[in-house]
């Protein structure tokens, strides 16, 4: 592995938690509770955020799953993945309560918009990001109902605590109901704002189904990266980096992220699939080839921000802010 493939240290701003409390939540998934050791505030968050955990030898991303306005701590739900790299494996079989973990503070990709109606659709650990969505509906007084599938019951995570929303919330398991009815659940658009996370086929079936729905009305959030299209081109580019005042040649075969670190621009960088989100760019000037999974078909058209480990240029130059 080269130097350009180990993700940077936590950085200045990194925080050292404690597991003050791990709970079993269904089959293969657990909950971390993580506070300051000293008692103090954490950093704020809305719904949508996710925060790193810095575990030995690799960082991984976890959406937060508590209650926004609950600075004390911060709660994330991990499912034990079968071809784990060492993320999830060590969270399930080796953390426990009172140790430490550092953590870099909150981010978000995936916010919840001001809108009068919500439709929330989760695929199993998809329900994580979604929980503390429903917390800020209720709270606006927002019409909402949430939609959420999983294999089996016992793998479906917070069903009970699910349950105190009655009504609203429909609990869907494969094996007793089938797949989602998508067409039914999408069949109109109206004023709803449609949130959705799952397994990718879920939200590729969900992307199909509102692809003539008014733009902004999707939102969606991807733990995976989308497959990447062999067919598109890896032409050369030229990048300047206007902040560190250099120029960067970004040959066909090398990603824009690690010619930018070899020519020694100070990078924040992390997954190099473009899901994360830590490598975010401005882009000032030029016209992104965008191939990351995190912006929507809107974000790409504005051409405002470029995640540099996967995407590229469609202009023979690109300007970014760092």
């Amino acid at each position: 592995m080269d130097s350009t493939s180990v993700p940077p240290p936590p950085g200045e701003d990194a925080l050292e938690l404690v597991v003050s409390r791990l709970v079993r939540e269904a089959d293969g998934v657990v909950s971390l509770e993580l506070t300051d050791p000293a008692g103090r505030e954490l950093p704020a968050w809305e719904p949508g955020a996710h925060i790193d955990l810095c575990l030995p030898g690799v960082t991984r991303q976890y959406s937060l799953c508590g209650d926004p306005r609950d600075r004390g701590r911060y709660r994330v739900g991990v499912l034990l993945e079968p071809a784990s790299r060492g993320g999830s494996k060590f969270i399930h079989e080796t953390l426990c309560a009172e140790h430490t973990v550092t953590v870099r503070p909150p981010r978000n990709h995936f916010a919840l918009a001001d809108a009068p109606d919500y439709l929330f659709i989760a695929g199993g650990i998809g329900i994580t990001p979604i929980l503390p969505m429903l917390v800020e509906a209720e709270r606006l007084g927002r019409p909402w109902r949430l939609v959420y599938g999983g294999r089996m019951r016992g793998s479906m995570a917070f069903v009970e605590e699910l349950g105190a929303y009655g009504d609203k919330v429909q609990i869907r398991p494969q094996d007793e109901f089938g797949l989602l009815d998508l067409a039914a659940l999408l069949a109109e658009p109206g004023e709803t704002h449609v949130y959705c996370c799952g397994p990718e086929p879920l939200l590729a079936a969900v992307e199909a189904q509102c692809e003539s729905w008014p733009a902004g009305r999707l939102h969606v959030e991807r733990f995976t990266a989308k497959a990447v299209d062999e067919s598109l081109p890896q032409t050369p580019f030229e990048v300047y980096c206007q902040d560190s005042d250099v120029t960067v040649q970004v040959p066909a075969d090398q990603s824009m992220l690690d010619a930018m670190v070899a020519a020694g621009v100070d990078m924040n960088f992390d997954c190099k699939e473009g899901t994360c989100g830590t490598c975010e760019l401005e882009l000032v000037e030029g016209v992104g080839d965008h191939r990351d999974s995190i912006l929507s078909k809107e974000e790409r058209e504005q051409g405002e921000l470029i995640f540099p480990c996967v995407s590229r240029a469609l202009s023979a130059r690109l300007v970014v802010d760092v």
